[in-house]
């Protein structure tokens, strides 16, 4: 008896059937996993954009210097808020306090204004918005524009006695303060304080500024740097090292 070496044999339609099936759900699945994570690499790409948005229009609060906060983005050298995003990235006209780019613009110039998706974001006030994904994804840049722009900044003065200046001597005392005034300019109002000594600034905006107190006619002047953050009234305490009155 002769007998067949040639034990294989090949599948039959059903096999052939079953296979097909199970690869085609395999693939199904494998494509289902990787738009998911196309998905969620483009959500955390678009979180971070979001992230260094805000960060070019108010600034990094955990960036110190010499103990105190150096880095309020667009805000801090201009006393205002970008009108539009582009002026992150192009002086709005001959601003001598812009001080960017504030964000890199990208490849194609508008890079940074785009989410993951090719959507344009949204920016109004202080929200950011990406609606690409079909979904809104927020970035809150600060609690209101207030909390950015209208702070403030008051103190006493005195002088080497811890007397306030009398009525007879508060036009005597001059207090200027130094900031950004929002259209590209410094504002420099001149105050005097009141007969206990006491002034205010208000409607301050964020970031470091001078203030200089002088005395008239001995021109003693008191400088002092100023760091203005959102939402905290800053107070200073300035003493003459003379007395003056």
């Amino acid at each position: 008896m002769i007998r067949n070496l040639n034990s294989s044999r090949g599948f039959t339609l059903i096999e052939l059937v079953i296979v097909i099936l199970i690869i085609g759900v395999i693939g199904t699945v494998a494509t289902l996993r990787m738009g998911e994570s196309i998905e969620t690499a483009r959500y955390e790409q678009t979180k971070q954009e979001l992230d260094q948005l805000a960060t070019a229009i108010a600034g990094n609060p955990r960036i110190y210097s010499n103990g105190a906060g150096s880095d309020f983005g667009f805000v801090g050298d201009n006393g205002a808020l970008p009108t539009t995003l582009d002026e992150l990235v192009q002086n709005p006209g001959g601003w001598i306090t812009w001080n960017g780019p504030y964000v890199e613009s990208g490849p194609s110039g508008d890079d940074f204004k785009k989410d993951a998706w090719s959507g344009n974001y949204a920016y109004t006030d202080t929200l950011l918005r990406s609606t690409g994904s079909g979904a809104n994804i927020d970035k809150l840049i600060a609690a209101s524009s207030a909390a950015l722009l209208s702070n403030v900044v008051s103190g006493y003065v005195v002088d080497a006695d811890m007397e306030p200046p009398t009525t007879s001597f508060v036009d005597s005392v001059t207090i200027v303060l130094t900031y950004p005034n929002g259209s590209g300019g410094f504002a420099q109002p001149a105050i005097h304080p009141d007969t206990h000594g006491r002034f205010s600034y208000t409607n301050v905006p964020v970031g470091n500024h001078s203030l200089r107190v002088v005395h008239e006619p001995t021109s003693d002047t008191m400088a002092y740097s100023v760091t203005v953050y959102p939402e905290r009234n800053i107070s200073l305490d300035i003493v003459f090292p003379a007395d003056l009155w």
